[in-house]
This record gives C-alpha cells, sequence and structure tokens, in this order.
C-alpha cells in the first residue's frame, strides 16, 4: 500500500487528487484544529466553489439523517459524487458524541463516489461544529459535486447553516401544532424549501397548509427570484425525493454555488488584535465572528465598529424586520441589540455566554430606517460580565433618536 504524506503540502495535494485516506486524514486535522490546519484551509479553500452545499436542519427527531440517507442514494444514482458532514451533539457532562448519524446511512458507505463523515459540534451554538466550513471547502475541493451538511436537532435559534450552504432544507414533522409558532421566528425564516417529513402519517398535510399559510404572512420584495415551497416527503418510501431534489437544484440555478465563500474564512480574522486601538483589526475581528452567525445574516446586520469590550452594529429595516401591523418586529430590534451585546462581550477572545438579558423599548420604527446598537461593557470580571446597548434610528441627517435600551450579563469561560 502506498504510503500517505502526511507533511502539509502532501497532504493537500493528495485531497485534491481525490485520495479518501487523505480526505479523511485532512477533516480529523480540521476537526482538531491540528497544526497547520488554518494554512491547509485556506489552500484547499482556493479550489473550492464547484459543489453545491446543501444545508439540513429541523427540530430533533424530524427525520434528517433518514432524509440525508434518502438525498444520497438519489445522488449518487444519478451520477454525482457526494459528501455527507453530518453535526452530532456533544454532551455537556462528558464533552463526548454519539456520532450516530452515520447509522442511518450506512447502506451506501462503501459507495466509490460517497464519502460520510461526523463532527461533534463541540459545544459551538448554531447548530454546526466550528470546522465545519473548512471541511466543507475540503470535501469540495476533492472532487464532489454534492455535500450535505446536516445541524444538530435545532431550535429557534440555531441558523448557522445559512451562512455555510446554498440551499436550506427545513425539515418539519407532521404534527407539530402550536409548535410552530415557536419556531417560525428563527429557523424557519431561513428555509428555501420547507419539507414535511413522514408525509404519509396523519397530520402531514394539515401540517403543510399551515407552513403555507405562514409563508403567506411573510413579506417578500416583489422581484425575489425564488419564493420558498413547501413539500411532502417520506424518506422511508422515497415518496417525494425526486420532487425535493428538483427544487433544490432549481433554487440553486436561481442563486449559484459557493455562497460561503462570498465572506472571508475563520482563521487570522478571529485573532484579538494585540493593539486596543487598532480600530479597524477590532472592526474586521468582530465582522468575521458576526459572519459566523446565521441570524445577523438573515437579518442583514453588519459591524460598523469595535473594540475591547465594545461594539456597535447596524441593519436597515425592510421586509424581513415587519410585523403584521407593518412596523418593524420588537424581535428584530432585540436581535439587533442583542448582537452588539454578543460581539462585545466576546470581543475580549474568551466564550461569553448569555445568562440574563432586559429590554426596553421607547418609539415604534419603520420600513426604510437605519439602526444602530452601540454596546460597551459596564464591568467585568473573571467570572461575571455586564453589558449595555442601546439602539437608536438615524435619519439622512445623522440625527439619533433613542428607540431601545438593553442591558444583558454573560458568564465568562476562561
Amino acid at each position: 500500500m502506498e504510503v500517505l504524506d502526511l507533511s502539509g503540502a502532501g497532504l493537500v495535494a493528495a485531497v485534491l487528487d481525490g485520495d479518501r485516506r487523505a480526505i479523511a486524514r485532512m477533516l480529523t486535522v480540521f476537526d482538531d484544529a491540528g497544526p497547520g490546519s488554518a494554512e491547509a484551509a485556506s489552500k484547499l479553500a482556493a479550489h473550492a466553489g464547484r459543489a453545491l452545499v446543501v444545508g439540513i436542519t429541523g427540530v430533533p427527531g424530524a427525520g434528517k439523517s433518514t432524509l440525508v440517507n434518502a438525498l444520497l442514494g438519489a445522488w449518487l444514482e444519478r451520477g454525482h459524487k457526494v459528501a455527507v458532514l453530518a453535526i452530532d451533539p456533544s454532551s455537556p457532562i462528558t464533552g463526548g458524541a454519539v456520532l450516530g448519524d452515520r447509522i442511518r446511512m450506512g447502506e451506501h458507505g462503501a459507495h466509490p463516489d460517497a464519502f460520510i463523515r461526523s463532527f461533534s459540534a463541540r459545544g459551538e451554538l448554531g447548530g454546526l461544529s466550528r470546522a465545519t466550513r473548512a471541511a466543507v471547502d475540503c470535501l469540495d475541493a476533492a472532487g464532489f459535486d454534492r455535500v450535505i451538511v446536516e445541524t444538530v436537532g435545532a431550535g429557534q435559534s440555531e441558523t448557522a447553516i445559512t451562512a455555510m450552504a446554498d440551499t436550506r432544507v427545513v425539515l418539519c414533522p407532521p404534527g407539530l401544532g402550536d409548535g410552530i409558532q415557536a419556531i417560525k421566528a428563527g429557523i424557519l425564516e431561513i428555509a428555501d424549501v420547507l419539507a414535511i417529513s413522514k408525509g404519509d402519517l396523519p397530520f402531514a398535510e394539515e401540517t403543510a397548509r399551515e407552513m403555507r399559510e405562514m409563508l403567506t404572512l411573510r413579506r417578500t420584495a416583489p422581484e425575489q427570484a425564488w419564493k420558498t415551497r413547501v413539500m411532502l416527503v417520506s424518506a422511508p418510501q422515497k415518496k417525494g425525493i425526486a420532487e425535493l431534489i428538483e427544487a433544490v437544484e432549481e433554487h440553486a440555478r436561481i442563486s449559484g454555488h459557493g455562497q460561503r465563500l462570498k465572506t472571508p474564512a475563520l482563521g487570522a480574522s478571529l485573532a484579538v488584535p494585540a493593539d486596543p486601538n487598532d480600530a479597524e483589526a477590532w472592526r474586521a475581528r468582530l465582522a468575521a465572528l458576526a459572519e459566523r452567525d446565521g441570524l445577523c445574516s438573515t437579518l442583514g446586520i453588519s459591524v460598523i465598529a469595535g473594540g475591547p469590550g465594545r461594539a456597535e452594529v447596524t441593519m436597515t429595516v425592510d421586509a424581513r424586520h415587519l410585523n403584521f401591523n407593518g412596523g418593524c418586529h420588537g424581535g428584530a430590534i432585540f436581535a439587533l441589540a442583542d448582537a452588539a451585546f454578543g460581539l462585545a462581550s466576546n470581543s475580549h477572545g474568551v466564550l461569553a455566554s448569555g445568562i440574563n438579558a432586559h429590554a426596553t423599548f421607547q418609539v415604534g420604527v419603520r420600513p426604510g430606517e437605519k439602526l444602530i446598537a452601540r454596546a460597551h461593557e459596564y464591568s467585568r470580571s473573571k467570572r461575571i460580565g455586564v453589558y449595555r446597548a442601546e439602539v437608536v434610528r438615524q435619519d439622512s441627517e445623522n440625527k439619533e433618536t433613542p428607540v431601545s435600551a438593553f442591558t444583558g450579563t454573560v458568564s465568562i469561560k476562561q
């Protein structure tokens, strides 16, 4: 057997040649953040952009792995090279993960055009692993033309797949009932295709109807080329799979491939600047953090400025942010303030997890108005940080009107 060159350049070259052992080794390097991983990721990203990346997300138990297995088989039958990256949740007690998603995909594991890999989320928020971007670029550069990313069981705020996938499929089991209300403000809004799983069960048609009615309440721009579709699927019976694939590929023809490559890859831009007064370095670092946040991407939140313990973000109110009365949804204003709060509290380079937040609102906001949220550190110890954010409405003459006040407390993990 030929000996695999494990040097940096040799391993990258072997991945580009499609060597399966090299791909497996490289994914391990990325998952472990091993020596040279950032350099290898940069080199592979330069060869990526050809694959269609499809994100499969949804609540726990929706049937994501079973659907991924059906898509994998269908695309293999069509002559595609297909890679699957399945993110499993990690235990909050042991830190380990079962990595059991591959069990449901075993029938295709030996196919020469299939590659299946599980990653542990390792405590990352948003539904993905920290190494997901580098892993997707690796599989793309290795010649797979379809890359399926399955997230952990997701709730309202696990929307990191937005910035990773070209096409997002949100899977919903039938009979959610009022559960739709609990999750629609987050994960359902990122869907390019809403797939109702277990379509042969009772309430599947009713759930599909509820989803379609929900979509009629969503404001979309008239020129928007793609309208979210609702489909019934039954993966074990292979029902609706061909139609789902056609919808995914039609969306890809409209939106294109390699959407993730339009934002900078993670790496050096996440390093904490050595100079606390280097305004551009701090802004770039916080912008890189925001690009990892699916909700920031979904709502159009961008970073203006930042520094140690402070952040300034903005968004212009449009159809995505409106409530049923045509004004800016309070949740969108809260999300803007929360984004500034999260960036400011994580600016120091250690993980800060929000444990308490409170917001008040002063005035309403209408479409087309620009909002700015400025967060600053009120106090910070080794364990606890306290932050305050203020949201203002800025007019064409840069005059500012207070909109909302936000306070938040974080637990700091060194």
